[in-house]
């Protein structure tokens, strides 16, 4: 924050309170420019400064209270509501009970990260199984679209899709931290408004506290806003760096190992596939190309974690090992080809019949579904 013997300081874009020490949290700014802003008279924190001259949305993050109180605004305006999901990780990108704050309001679910899924996977087959898993959470999307922040595929689409269902309405993009919310509306900007002498002299940001109101042609608003931090998602125990070796930048490339009943394979320190019963039988991994698998005994296994997680088996980094939460168990034996899904990591293709567990950190969902290929 700023310092105590300093009056407080707020960004005249969006009203959060000037710091300059947390990054990731609302109203930053670089001490450097708070020093210029003061002798200009224009103070921004760096993400409106940011939005303002070069059209880019950072993400912020806010307090459970304050989500939660931003939810329920949400839930008493009139509003198409835009919920940014991660392919990768529904579990972990799901707001929690956001079924029963959006009140009457219609949802489109948005997949994100579909550019990274192999060429194999049929897309029908993915939006279906996001439509149940929303389902199984009382979430009941009028829609449910795949799209790539990253790449802007199928933009169109999704812009079709967000003109149609909000029916003159303004529009809420909400989404929990790192399912690449702010990157799709970063791609939104860009392709809708094609110059940015609109974003710099209309009323943008919006003067409400950490919400980005971007305007629509007919007087309403696209509404950025601030993302949750999820704790039961992967990318929550994990630093910049490895965030990279987890979350896949390019199309994977699956990796298929011919594993005998006893045998266990470790994802980097961050996961664990055991195959415990049955024949010589393939298993294909679906993973970030970069993320280090190792193969061993089930018998050892357990030891072997203990003695190389934050070595060998990285990550988590040495010195992050202390504060990665116990991988927890969880066994399965599917009755038809099904895939093991770790949330925010991928997942393994298996067998029927194949006896298996799966090993993740605790409060990380492990869970079964129907093969997508």
């Amino acid at each position: 924050m700023t310092e105590s013997n300093e009056e407080a300081l707020y960004c005249i874009g969006c009203g959060a309170q000037i710091q300059t020490t947390q990054p990731n949290e609302a109203g930053y700014t670089p001490q450097a420019a708070l020093e210029k802003a003061k002798e200009t008279g224009e103070l921004y924190c760096q993400r409106c400064f940011r939005l303002r001259h070069y059209n880019e949305i950072s993400d912020v993050r806010l307090t459970d209270d304050d989500f939660l109180a931003l939810l329920t605004q949400i839930g008493e305006a009139d509003a198409l509501i835009v919920n940014v999901v991660d392919i990768f990780d529904f579990s972990g990108s799901l707001i929690p009970g956001l079924h029963r704050f959006v009140g009457d309001n219609p949802v489109l679910l948005v997949g994100n990260k579909v550019d990274v899924l192999p060429g194999s996977v049929k897309r029908t087959k993915v939006k279906n199984w996001l439509r149940e898993q929303a389902h199984a959470v009382g979430l009941r999307p009028i829609d449910v679209l795949l799209t790539s922040a990253k790449s802007g595929y199928e933009l169109d689409d999704l812009l079709a899709a967000i003109e149609k269902y909000r029916n003159g309405r303004d529009v809420y993009v909400v989404g929990v931290t790192n399912v690449g919310k702010s990157t799709l509306i970063n791609q939104i900007i860009r392709q809708t408004t094609g110059t940015q002498d609109l974003i710099t002299t209309s009323r943008f940001p919006g003067t409400t506290l950490d919400k980005i109101e971007i305007p629509l042609d007919d007087g309403h608003n696209l509404i950025d806003t601030p993302g949750i931090i999820h704790r039961e998602q992967m990318a929550y125990y994990l630093g910049a760096k490895d965030l990279k070796l987890v979350t896949p930048q390019k199309s994977i490339k699956p990796k298929t190992y011919q594993l005998n009943g006893g045998q266990t394979v470790f994802l980097a320190g961050l996961a664990r596939f055991d195959y415990e019963e049955g024949p010589k039988r393939s298993f294909t991994f679906y993973l970030d190309n970069n993320l280090l698998v190792h193969r061993t005994k089930l018998q050892n296994a357990t030891d072997f974690y203990t003695r190389q997680v934050g070595k060998l088996l990285q990550p988590p980094r040495a010195k992050e090992v202390a504060a990665f939460p116990e991988l927890e168990r969880i066994q399965f034996t599917p009755k038809e080809k099904s895939d093991l899904v770790f949330a925010g990591l991928g997942w393994v293709t298996v067998p029927a019949g194949a006896v298996i567990a799966g090993w993740a950190p605790k409060g990380v969902a492990v869970s079964l579904r129907k093969a997508l290929i």
